[in-house]
């Protein structure tokens, strides 16, 4: 574990004497002074919200605007308990939803009666404060140069792209015979295959564990962002659709009465007051960004949550019973599952251990950029070697811990940005909470009862974020012709396969008893099925056989750049200039002779007539 350096010639006796003594004086310090408490941090900045019509308002007044400078904690630095534990409390808010919605999804993908689904959330929180923790420890692995944990405030969760393979894993297993039916024909608990999906994320994960050892550069060659960033924009859209289906009444009772027959303010899927109560949420999201206060405004998807749970309470749509029912506390290992490994996931699942390696990679750079830390150099791949080992080590203990693989999220790096702290006891604090909200298991069972809209509208919002997060990465590449190309081949199974979710299931006609050979047949099949393992796969061979090329127009348009840069340098001609492209020369000569232009081209002036030159590189119809 990180810590300050010590003497390496005094006793070890005294050197823990000394460290004893140094720490009990910090804490008298800590709690019995108003610096140690409060510190000189200013409060009302986290909670002082804006109000329409603020800044027109200020300027019919006379009023100028206050800019506040807050301080800067750094990872190291000294902080106040009072703000740490606000702050720690912030981050937890921030994460809850990310970390609640998976397994209230899968729970009710592999249809588990109540009991397991508010078990399954309490554990998820219990677990990503350990995990968590790790993340920010960073232990130093003996006798060797590697470690586990970045040493920032990075926080982990359960990652959404596990629900993606349960959502078309689980009706493979039904249909195998692998899961149960129920009497009346309908899809039974499978506790097997929540077993299997924990015992197959273990064996994977060992893939991210090894991938730590390679050097980050080396990795971003082989699974670069042309290949991931489709992949993550995959695996987002399929999610959007469970989602949006939520929103509008529940994605377990479409085209049918919602919940269920005789529950509370039960309709039909698609009614008017569904669809009000998911944009309720929506729309506080949307108020809290625009007018909420800093604290607001990083936890604005669970502000929109309570708000629609308020409504939805007052309007009869929770149903107390399971509250009353739960237990006042739970812990990790009160229910368990047979752990097995289920070769169809196998390969979806290597594949979405790539991708959260990426991903961990990509968050972790950015939480070391607004951490004010290296973002290149030894200690900075120490840092990535060390988070991405943590990610792939998560994904072994989650599954023991009978949870879906935990990854690094990346919702805690707009807190730190906006608060100005980027404290690893604030992350303390946030694993804190987590605990907290975890071990009391009627806040689980109240999680587990929110009317599926009002989840709907926060878990739409979500995996969106998701999406443009896969958007985002793919928007960094150069989008040559090449990139386009490779581009078009990877979305092409990815979205294909999304849009028309069956369209492999009768690619094969086997029906002869070796199980061996039909389940490797069905992993074939999962695998296309699967959207974002489809764009994965296809990515990556394209990325390999397809050469890389710069175009022409990107070359030209490079060197026009250069040119203009040197001009502002201080050159009264960028003619004066080494090296001038016949391209940069041509575009100088039009933007300072107006008059002289290509025979093909032409300008008109007149207000109901367009510009047009035809002598560009680009055509123009």
């Amino acid at each position: 574990m990180e810590s300050e350096p010590v003497s390496l010639n005094a006793p070890a006796t005294e050197s823990w004497a000394n460290r004893l003594k140094l720490g009990g004086r910090k804490a008298v310090h800590k709690f019995t002074t108003k610096e140690g408490l409060l510190g000189d941090y200013d409060y009302a900045f986290l909670f002082t919200p804006s109000y329409p019509f603020r800044e027109w308002l200020n300027r019919k007044r006379g009023v100028e605007p206050v800019e506040r400078d807050q301080p800067f904690f750094s990872v190291y630095s000294e902080m106040p308990i009072v703000l740490g534990l606000l702050l720690g409390l912030q981050h937890s808010l921030a994460m809850l939803a990310g970390v609640i919605t998976p397994p209230i999804i899968i729970a009710s993908v592999a249809n588990f009666p109540l009991k397991i689904q508010q078990y399954l959330v309490s554990a998820s929180l219990i677990v990503s404060a350990i995990m968590s923790s790790i993340q920010i420890t960073r232990f130093h692995i003996p006798k060797t140069p590697y470690y586990i944990g970045s040493g920032l405030l990075s926080v982990a969760g359960t990652s959404f792209a596990t629900i993606t393979i349960v959502e078309k894993g689980f009706p493979v297993m039904y249909k195998s015979g692998f899961c149960p039916m129920g009497d009346d024909g309908k899809p039974g608990p499978c506790y097997a295959g929540y077993g299997a999906l924990l015992g197959t994320a273990a064996c994977c994960a060992l893939l991210e564990m090894a991938m730590s050892f390679t050097p980050p550069k080396i990795l971003h060659k082989i699974f670069p962002k042309i290949v991931t960033g489709p992949v993550v924009l995959c695996i987002a859209v399929s999610l959007i659709q469970s989602g949006f289906n939520d929103w509008v009444g529940g994605s377990g009772c479409v085209g049918a009465i919602c919940p269920a027959e005789g529950a509370p303010m039960a309709g039909e899927w698609g009614s008017a007051r569904f669809v009000g109560l998911g944009f309720l949420v929506f729309s506080t999201i949307v108020c809290c960004e625009k007018w909420g206060s800093p604290i607001m405004r990083s936890c604005a998807v669970i502000v929109g949550l309570i708000v629609g749970c308020i409504v939805a309470a007052a309007c009869g749509y929770f149903d107390p019973t399971s509250i009353k029912s739960a237990p006042a506390a739970t812990f990790i290992w009160v229910h368990t599952f047979p752990l097995k490994v289920y070769g169809p996931i196998v390969l979806p699942m290597l594949v979405m251990y790539i991708v959260l390696a990426q991903e961990c990679i990509g968050d972790v750079t950015a939480t070391c950029d607004v951490s004010r830390m290296e973002v290149e150099g030894e200690m900075y791949e120490s840092r990535i070697q060390g988070a991405v080992l943590s990610d792939g080590f998560s994904g072994v203990l989650s599954a023991l811990f009978t949870l879906p693989p935990m990854s690094t999220f990346a919702q805690n790096n707009g807190v730190i940005s906006l608060t100005k702290c980027a404290n690893r006891q604030v992350g303390y604090w946030c694993c804190f909470f987590l605990l907290l909200m975890g071990i009391f298991a009627k806040f689980g069972a109240a999680l587990v009862s929110i009317p599926k809209p009002v989840l709907g509208g926060m878990t739409t919002f979500l995996f969106t974020s998701v999406a443009v997060s896969g958007l985002k990465i793919i928007s960094t590449i150069p989008f040559t012709r090449r990139d386009r190309f490779v581009l078009t081949g990877t979305l092409l199974f990815g979205f294909g396969a999304i849009l028309v979710p069956n369209w492999f299931e009768t690619f094969f006609h086997y029906e002869g008893s070796n199980e061996a050979l039909r389940g490797f047949l069905n992993a074939i099949i999962l695998i296309m099925e699967s959207g974002f393992a489809a764009a994965g796969i296809a990515g990556i061979i394209l990325n390999l056989i397809i050469p890389q090329q710069l175009d022409e127009d990107l070359m030209d348009d490079i060197e026009i750049q250069q040119d203009n840069l040197a001009t502002l340098e201080g050159r009264l001609s960028p003619f004066d200039g080494p090296g001038m492209s016949g391209k940069a020369k041509e575009a100088f000569s039009r933007e300072n002779n107006p008059a002289k232009t290509d025979n093909n081209s032409f300008e008109m002036n007149d207000k109901n007539k367009i510009v047009v030159n035809a002598g560009e590189s680009s055509t123009s119809d």
